[in-house]
């Protein structure tokens, strides 16, 4: 053994080779056993990553972390029973350490916390985050009150990338329909004018500059006579329908004025009395 890890044994300093050990998850001084096959690995995200990577999909599984009972200190290379303190050497194997969760961790930077109702660690400060029983997990304190509930929001994947949420170690945002996914996934979106919740297609993002150049741009584009008719639309944000004229730039609701909308009928010159459409064309069976 190394001349400072035997000086780390017999003075028992906490802060021995901290930081100099982990992941590039985490910044640790242990690996844990795996129970569910036995294998040891620096974190639960690196048994995940190896699982997931096996060729046999029978293998593929995940660590439930609150399942971990031992760990290996990674400067003296004890395997132990899971504790803050290395039972051989002394030295502190994650400066935040919590038993619940079996988490390790020397960068204490990130302000970790365990949360009792979500029964998980997570960081950035317990002071600036609350958990909503409702949604069933933590959101930043802006967000008290100031969102739309749904149930069990968080334990889903999210929409763009399909990872779970909940556990995620990506930074997550409600939308104001209510669904939440990824900050990294809604800032793609935005960079690509995808302005839409990919659930229930509800506009997240503030649109009215947009529906006004829209209104100008309708009303400085007259369309040809054979296209001046009505059709029918539902609106994706007010759930409403509507009878309103077509154009190609865009169909307003008449509801809420936004361009959100969807065609759900053919042209009023196009449906017979029964009100099915009558255009004469190839059809399928």
């Amino acid at each position: 053994m190394a001349e400072g890890a035997e000086h780390a044994i017999q003075t028992k300093d906490r802060d021995f080779a901290k930081l100099e050990h982990g992941c590039e998850h985490y910044r640790r001084r242990c690996k844990i056993r795996a129970p569910c096959c036995d294998r040891v690995f620096p974190c639960r995200h690196c048994h995940n990553e190896f699982t997931s990577s096996l060729s046999n999909l029978k293998d593929h599984h995940e660590l439930v972390r609150h399942d971990v009972k031992r760990v290996v200190c990674s400067v003296c290379d004890t395997e132990q029973e899971a504790a803050q303190v290395c039972s051989k050497c002394g030295v502190n194997m994650g400066e935040y350490f919590c038993g619940t969760c079996k988490f390790y961790d020397d960068q204490t930077e990130k302000e970790q916390f365990h949360c009792e109702e979500c029964g998980i660690c997570r960081v950035g400060g317990r002071e600036n985050f609350f958990h909503c029983p409702k949604c069933g997990s933590c959101y930043v304190m802006s967000l008290r009150d100031n969102h739309v509930c749904v149930e069990n929001s968080m334990k889903s994947h999210c929409p763009v990338c399909y990872e779970y949420l909940f556990d995620s170690m990506k930074g997550t945002t409600i939308l104001k329909c209510g669904h939440t996914i990824h900050m990294d996934c809604v800032k793609e979106m935005a960079d690509q004018n995808q302005y839409r919740c990919p659930i229930c297609s509800k506009t997240f993002m503030e649109k009215s500059d947009d529906w006004r150049m829209l209104d100008a741009e309708i009303a400085a584009t007259v369309m040809p006579k054979e296209y001046q008719y009505k059709v029918t639309i539902l609106c994706n944000d007010c759930n409403k329908t509507g009878h309103v004229p077509f154009h190609i730039f865009g169909l307003k609701c008449s509801e809420c004025c936004s361009y959100n909308t969807r065609r759900i009928s053919a042209a009023d010159h196009q449906q017979d009395d029964s009100g099915e459409s009558s255009t004469r064309g190839p059809r399928t069976t």
